[in-house]
């Protein structure tokens, strides 16, 4: 009695680990898919800390869809940080449209961080992005402002190690530009925008890209500024002031002669006393004289004052019109 509760309990025990670390429905449902994985394989992935569903379920969309996989080929991609169901929906889709995509170009654009379904989608389905508006000025220095749409599809080769989105687009500007620039006149453009998507699409600007450039189209162009006027404008101005400085320059440097000039002056009337006390002493000259003199000076001070006030009473009667 003892013996068979002992035996009951093992196996209970047995049965208990076995339903723990054997998913039997995953199992099941592998089987009826015609997966052929053994119940070993799958107590591995728990071992491996493996979720079983992540790789049995893929596995049995791959095999319904024709693909030939295994379960290693996918756990390994799984252990190496990949997203499974991604790259197995990406080769079901590059199998319908014809595409030559092996499993092991798929992981690896999956674990180079590229979205491996989008990119087969985009492969197929070309993808329109559309550019900011560049500025980008005529020769006539006419400023105008470009949009352009640009269709792109996946480049599947160069997927891996191509350079992105933005690359493309900072090349689609730089074309903008250059053909904008290029040209003699801004009217020449407006009347052919074609111009710039055939100058664009010959520089070949999708190389070293993880995309194809298929066409290019211009969506809208307006007019900006007036660059080249705005150009000379500040020019103008440069020139202006640089005039203004030379001629403030000129102005400070005849000053300095006035107030040098001045000094001697004044350093001149210094010694005039001096010479007239020489002169008195040495008998040279007469006190009358000297007085004369002083006469003389006040003389012509008084008829310098008078003349001064005949012109403004002239002046005064012209303005108020009385030529009394």
């Amino acid at each position: 009695m003892i013996a068979g509760i002992i035996i009951a309990s093992v196996v209970c025990v047995l049965l208990i680990l076995f339903f723990v670390f054997v998913p039997v429905g995953l199992w099941v449902s592998a089987i009826a898919a015609g997966v052929r994985i053994s119940v070993f394989n799958l107590i591995g992935m728990k071992l491996r800390r493996v979720k079983p569903a992540k790789i049995v379920f893929p596995l049995i969309k791959a095999t319904k869809a024709g693909l030939t996989l295994t379960a290693n080929q996918l756990e390994a991609h799984y252990l190496a940080g990949g997203d499974v169901d991604n790259v197995v929906n990406a080769l079901i889709a590059a199998q319908r449209a014809e595409i030559d995509m092996s499993f092991e170009r798929a992981s690896a654009i999956d674990l180079a961080g590229r979205d491996v379904f989008e990119a087969v989608k985009m492969s197929v389905t070309p993808k329109v992005i559309e550019t900011a508006v560049v500025s980008a000025v005529a020769q006539d220095g006419i400023e105008l402002l470009v949009k352009a749409r640009v269709t792109v599809r996946t480049n599947i080769d160069r997927l891996v190690g191509g350079a992105g989105e933005a690359t493309v687009l900072a090349r689609i500007g730089e074309g903008i530009v250059t053909t904008v620039g290029s040209s003699d006149s801004h009217t020449t453009v407006l009347e052919n925008p074609d111009l710039i998507s055939k100058v664009v699409l010959e520089k070949g600007l999708d190389a070293g890209t993880a995309y194809e450039i298929i066409s290019i189209d211009i969506a809208d162009i307006d007019i900006g500024r007036n660059i080249g006027a705005q150009l000379q404008s500040l020019q103008a101005e440069a020139d202006k002031n640089i005039a203004q400085a030379k001629a403030e320059e000129r102005r400070a440097m005849a000053v300095a002669l006035e107030q040098e000039m001045r000094a001697e002056v004044v350093k001149a009337e210094a010694k005039v006393p001096e010479a007239m006390a020489n002169a008195l002493n040495s008998g040279k000259l007469g006190v009358i004289d000297y007085y004369n003199m002083k006469n003389i000076i006040a003389d012509t001070g008084m008829k310098e004052d008078i003349g001064k006030g005949i012109v403004q009473y002239a002046e005064s009667k012209k303005d108020t019109g009385n030529n009394d």
